[in-house]
C-alpha cells in the first residue's frame, strides 16, 4: 500500500513540476512546443515505478496542459481540432517512452540479479575448488601415510631384524662361531646399520621439503667440485665414468642440497644398472644453465612413469630385484626445485635412462691483477 501511494505522490508531483516549467516558460516559447516537457515528468517515473505509474502520468500530463495552457483555458474543450491530434501524439509519444523506460528499468533489474546469481555461482566454484584441494591435499597425505606405514613396517624392519638377528647370534655363548662367521655378522650389523641411517635420513630430508623448511643456503660453487664430492661419499665406486668440461661451470646454490641430489641420481644408477655396465656422469654448460646428465644402462623408465617416479616411495615398474623406498628421486627433484633448478628423465625401452640435472648458471667473476 505504501509502494502505491509514493508512486501516485510521485506522479502527482512529476506533471506538477512539468506544469510550473511550462507556465514559466509560456511568456517566451509556443505553448505546444512546451508540451515535450511533460515526457521529462514520464520518465523518472517510467524508471522508477514503472509502465502502470507511467501511462497515468501521461494521461494527467495531457488533461492538465489541456486544462491550463489549451484555449479556452481551464475546460477540457478544445479551440483548434488541431490540438486534438497535438494531445494525441504527445499522449502516444508519452506512452511509448514511457514503456521504453520501464523496459529498460526491467532489464537493467535483470542485469543486476544475472550479474549477483553470476557473482554467487562464482563464490560458490571458488568454494568447490577449494574443497577440492583440500580433498587431493587429504588424499595425498592419506597415501602419503600409506607408504609411509609400508615403509616403516618394510624397509624399517627388514634392516632392524638384520641387527637383531645376527646381534642375537652373536650374544650367545652355547653357540659356536668362528672368526670368519663373527667377521661375517659384523658387516651384516654394519651394512643393515648403514642402510638403516639412510632410510631415516632420507625420510627426515622429505618431510623437511614437504614442510617448507629446508630453504637452501646458497653459495657461490663450482659444479666440479659438487661431483667429487659426490663420488667421494659414494666410495669411488669404479663403474662411474665422469666427463667434465674444460672451465668448470659456476652455481649459486646450497652446496649440500645439490650434493645430496648427486648422490640420489649416481645412486639410482648404480642400483638399476648391471654389475658389468658403467654409469656416466656428463657435465656441460652453456650461457644460460649448467646441466649435469646421468645415464646408465638399466631397464629404463616407461613414458607413462616418467613423473611418478619422482612422486615419494614410487617404485617403478621394472625394479626388478633392487631394493629401495622409492624417496632418492623425490628428494632429489625437491632440493634440486629449491635451488632454483629442476630434474627430468630421457629413456627408451631397453636402452637404459638419462637423467637431467638443470641449474642455473653464473658468470665467472672477473678478477683484477
Amino acid at each position: 500500500m505504501r509502494t502505491r501511494l509514493e508512486a501516485f505522490a510521485g506522479c502527482v508531483l512529476a506533471v506538477a513540476v512539468a506544469s510550473g516549467a511550462i507556465a514559466a516558460l509560456d511568456r517566451w516559447v509556443p505553448v505546444l512546443s512546451l508540451a515535450i516537457l511533460y515526457l521529462l515528468a514520464v520518465l523518472p517515473v517510467a524508471i522508477v515505478w514503472g509502465i502502470g505509474p507511467a501511462v497515468l502520468v501521461s494521461v494527467g500530463s495531457m488533461l492538465t496542459f489541456n486544462f491550463f495552457f489549451l484555449p479556452p483555458v481551464h475546460t477540457f474543450t478544445l479551440a483548434d481540432s488541431q490540438n486534438w491530434l497535438a494531445l494525441v501524439v504527445f499522449a502516444v509519444t508519452a506512452v511509448v517512452v514511457g514503456e521504453l523506460a520501464a523496459r529498460a528499468r526491467r532489464r537493467a533489474r535483470e542485469a543486476a540479479l544475472l550479474a549477483e546469481r553470476a557473482t554467487t555461482l562464482a563464490d560458490e566454484r571458488e568454494r568447490l575448488a577449494q574443497e577440492a584441494l583440500e580433498a587431493e591435499a587429504l588424499r595425498r597425505a592419506d597415501a602419503l601415510k600409506t607408504a609411509l606405514l609400508r615403509a616403516v613396517s618394510h624397509d624399517l624392519r627388514t634392516p632392524l631384524m638384520a641387527i637383531s638377528t645376527a646381534a642375537g647370534a652373536l650374544s650367545r655363548g652355547d653357540l659356536a662361531i668362528d672368526e670368519a662367521d663373527r667377521d661375517e655378522l659384523l658387516a651384516t650389523i654394519l651394512a643393515a646399520s648403514d642402510r638403516l641411517d639412510h632410510l631415516v635420513v632420507n625420510l627426515l630430508d622429505l618431510s623437511r621439503l614437504q614442510a617448507g623448511a629446508a630453504p637452501p643456503e646458497l653459495e657461490l660453487v663450482d659444479e666440479e667440485g659438487l661431483v667429487v664430492r659426490a663420488l667421494d661419499e659414494l666410495g669411488g665406486e669404479a663403474r662411474i665414468e665422469v666427463s667434465l668440461p674444460d672451465d668448470a661451470p659456476l652455481v649459486r646454490v646450497d652446496g649440500h642440497q645439490i650434493q645430496r641430489v648427486l648422490v640420489n641420481l649416481i645412486e639410482n644408477a648404480l642400483k638399476y644398472s648391471s654389475a658389468g655396465e658403467p654409469v656416466r656422469v656428463q657435465v656441460a654448460a652453456t650461457p644460460v644453465e649448467t646441466l649435469v646428465r646421468v645415464i646408465d644402462h638399466g631397464p629404463g623408465v616407461p613414458f607413462e612413469e616418467r613423473e611418478a617416479i619422482f612422486e615419494p616411495f614410487h617404485r617403478g615398474s621394472r625394479v626388478g630385484e633392487a631394493r629401495g623406498a622409492g624417496l632418492g628421486l623425490a628428494i632429489a627433484r625437491g632440493f634440486a626445485e629449491a635451488n632454483g633448478g629442476r630434474i627430468s628423465v630421457e629413456s627408451r625401452a631397453g636402452q637404459g635412462a638419462t637423467f637431467v640435472l638443470s641449474l642455473p648458471s653464473v658468470a665467472a667473476p672477473v678478477t683484477v691483477a
